[in-house]
């Protein structure tokens, strides 16, 4: 099941008393954050919607300012908390590209039409992905995310269908 939201970040304190919050970026271009005009705050209790009035950038934080919310009091509760974008709002994707949302949980097949296991994370190494399967067994199978190795992904059917190169199962 595709998410209708994405997290792009987490609020980690309070910026200032006038409001603004200390966001970490969960998203893979903090630059984003320019374009966004609005999140959802996920409060625990419920899906907030705010309007973003300012973006800055400091360390690897993005400090925002939310329309109406002027006071370091009205915000300092949701220290921890996620923030989402609807799919709508969320950043267009390249031919190939998607969603980490979307492929945890997804069935990975071989090319023989075995099943591997299913998809329980997507670490993000620098050279390239490494997807993170988990197997019937509960062992942990690590794949490059190359083309090489990763020949068709497919979340809308849930399944991802890999060729195992020789040496990866070792």
């Amino acid at each position: 099941m595709m998410e209708d939201r994405l997290q792009v970040g987490v609020i980690s304190s309070t910026h200032g008393i006038r409001g603004e919050v200390k966001v970490f970026p969960t998203t893979d271009n903090p630059e984003r954050f320019r374009e966004l005009k609005h999140v959802i705050l996920d409060t625990g209790k419920e899906q907030r919607p705010l309007t973003i009035s300012g973006v800055k950038f400091f360390k690897q934080f993005v400090i925002l300012k939310f329309k109406g919310i002027d006071h370091i009091n009205d915000i300092e509760k949701y220290k921890g908390r996620p923030l989402y974008v609807t799919r709508e709002d969320a950043v267009e994707l390249e031919e190939d590209e998607y969603f980490i949302a979307d492929l945890i949980d997804c069935e990975v097949l071989t090319d023989e039409g075995e099943i591997l296991g299913t998809l329980k994370d997507v670490m993000e190494t620098g050279a390239n992905d490494v997807y993170v399967v988990e197997t019937p067994d509960q062992k942990e199978i690590l794949l490059p995310a190359i083309r090489e190795c990763i020949l068709d992904v497919d979340p809308e059917a849930g399944r991802i269908t890999v060729h195992l190169m020789k040496g990866l199962l070792s």
